[in-house]
């Protein structure tokens, strides 16, 4: 696997560190009481920049560098033949990486392996990041199952959706820390992370209101722990140059992501203000980040 660059050459380059990424899917189905930014794409993705944000995944590639941002693709890998042609487009574009839901998590070993295979050897010729993410219905649903992968196809680099695991397998009955230490050869793979917290029994919920409240949530402590894993990998295996990106993913109730609940007239209204949810999730994870130093 491969880290993102987003400077010069190392000799050159900052020391490693987090960067502040936006998934586009987080703005679909905003409802109207949400404070994020609206306009056309050209004007959220200004907004973004001026909100601190480095790169987005999801919008076009030129848009977003009219806007002075990075990008990164997303898509799907669903037979190992598609994976090179894909990749080199996306490299094409002028993506910086590219993060991939692999099968449909029905595969055999020897399936997964091939999935995940071709997506090194795209990534190796297209000198182009590629990250098969945690997810379910993937060849990465399971944790155990991911791990055994990883020791087949030692290239393989991961976008560490965690919200998957930590909600579709139950994570706290095991034992947080506990599945943390399990986890340590992933953290090593991770190059890129999707920002959403769940709890034992919803995918997305409500992550605080500030910094200081979100701490005091086990909850969200959890994913803090999650993250400083991932980041202390990183840390300690990235060259100057290398970034993290950490890309808050919210997605709407039209998704069965968003939780939602009768308001004062009785109509069903989103549990939170989802832009104001992602800007929390970077400053969560640039603390997890620095508590990993």
């Amino acid at each position: 696997m491969r880290y993102v660059r987003l400077a010069g050459s190392s000799d050159q380059a900052p020391p490693p560190r987090p960067a502040r990424f936006f998934n586009m899917g987080t703005f679909d189905g905003l409802p109207d009481t949400s404070s994020a930014p609206r306009g056309s794409e050209p004007e959220r993705l200004a907004a973004l920049r001026e909100a601190g944000f480095e790169g987005v995944q999801g919008a076009d590639a030129d848009a977003a560098r009219d806007a002075g941002l990075h990008s990164a693709a997303s898509g799907r890998l669903d037979t190992p033949a598609e994976a090179r042609d894909a990749v080199r487009r996306w490299k094409d574009q002028g993506h910086v990486a590219v993060t991939l839901h692999a099968g449909r998590g029905l595969e055999s070993d020897a399936e997964a392996d091939a999935l995940a295979g071709a997506a090194a050897d795209a990534e190796a010729e297209a000198g182009l990041p590629v990250y098969v993410e945690t997810h379910r219905a993937t060849i990465t649903q399971d944790t155990w199952r991911t791990l055994q992968l990883l020791g087949r196809e030692p290239r393989l680099g991961l976008n560490a959706d965690l919200s998957h695991w930590y909600t579709g397998l139950e994570m706290p009955y095991a034992g947080v820390e506990r599945v943390a230490d399990f986890l340590a050869p992933t953290f090593e793979r991770v190059g890129f992370l999707h920002g959403r917290i769940g709890s034992s029994g919803s995918m997305q919920v409500d992550a605080g209101n500030d910094l200081a409240h979100a701490l005091t949530l086990e909850h969200v402590r959890h994913f803090v722990l999650l993250w400083t894993r991932a980041a202390a990998a990183f840390r300690a295996n990235a060259e100057p140059g290398d970034v993290l990106p950490f890309a808050p993913e919210l997605l709407g109730s039209q998704h069965h992501y968003a939780r939602v609940f009768p308001a004062g007239d009785g109509q069903l209204r989103e549990e939170t203000d989802r832009w104001q949810q992602a800007l929390l999730l970077c400053e969560l994870f640039e603390h997890a980040f620095e508590a990993a130093g």
